[in-house]
């Protein structure tokens, strides 16, 4: 049902709006009931608002040491996913959007394949070759299971942004004379570069919240901030501590995000999905 609103000639969907609304709630009301147990000391069935807001458990969970040590490694190990990802990525996904050899399509299905694949019987048939090569419980075994994982998003949405580039640009700068790298650098990375930056973001905040891959490979020696969080959930039954750990996992990625939001801009995600 749609109504004019007086004076602008526009009219208000009411259902539009009702579904808008319902779908608000349902992303956001999990969210809204995990920051609240994070600031909750007791809430019981069947109050719907706690008895008691604090901040006991955020003392408590930021005065463990072992917080902090999976906070620095999760981030160390995010950042070298993500620039071990672009530096193997970016000319693979270049050459998939202008070159063509044999096997090119075979070759760019096999990743998009590999996440169409079960994950956890992936990650165990990689487990099995880690512990030969003695990469069970490393650092850079961890590295690996999550480059893996990467692979699939930082060429397909960069092969997008490669093919979405103006080549009537590129052939006017070469008509003048430029060569083949300042073309490159002064035409085609500036027009792609949004989008890739857009493909870099989502890669840092999907690794940062990687767990199988962490759990499997990494367990006992590597902790990552989502495996200790799986750690203390299973080993002291308290929703706090579960819900303080998932806000500290979530404000690097808000920001990420938000910082993407502003600087980049939404159409270049669109842009990278092929809109």
């Amino acid at each position: 049902m749609r109504t004019a609103k007086p004076g602008t000639g526009l009219r208000f969907d009411w259902i539009g709006t009702l579904f808008a609304c319902l779908l608000t709630l349902f992303i956001a009301l999990p969210l809204i009931v995990v920051g609240t147990w994070a600031f909750t000391e007791v809430w019981r069935y069947p109050s719907v608002i706690p008895q008691q807001f604090g901040l006991r458990f955020w003392g408590q969970t930021l005065a463990r040491s072992d917080v902090w040590d999976a906070l620095l490694l999760s981030l160390r190990l995010t950042a070298t996913v993500t620039v071990l990802s672009a530096v193997i990525c970016l000319p693979a996904a270049y050459a998939f959007a202008r070159m063509r050899f044999p096997g090119r399509n075979i070759l760019f299905l096999s990743f998009l394949a590999s996440h169409a694949f079960p994950k956890f019987g992936l990650l165990v048939a990689i487990a099995g070759i880690f512990l030969r090569l003695g990469l069970i419980s490393t650092f850079w075994g961890v590295v690996l299971i999550q480059l893996v994982g990467t692979l699939m998003l930082m060429i397909w949405i960069p092969v997008a942004a490669f093919q979405n580039v103006d080549r009537r640009m590129e052939e006017a700068a070469r008509d003048a004379g430029a060569t083949p790298l300042r073309v490159f650098w002064s035409i085609t990375l500036p027009q792609a570069a949004p989008t890739i930056t857009a493909a870099l973001l989502l890669t840092f905040v999907g690794t940062f919240y990687e767990t199988e891959g962490a759990w499997l490979i990494g367990a006992p020696g590597i902790r990552t901030m989502p495996v200790l969080m799986i750690s203390f959930i299973n080993n002291q039954i308290v929703v706090q501590y579960g819900a303080v750990l998932s806000v500290m996992l979530w404000v690097p990625s808000f920001i990420a995000l938000m910082f993407a939001r502003r600087v980049i801009g939404t159409g270049a995600f669109a842009r990278g999905f092929g809109a």
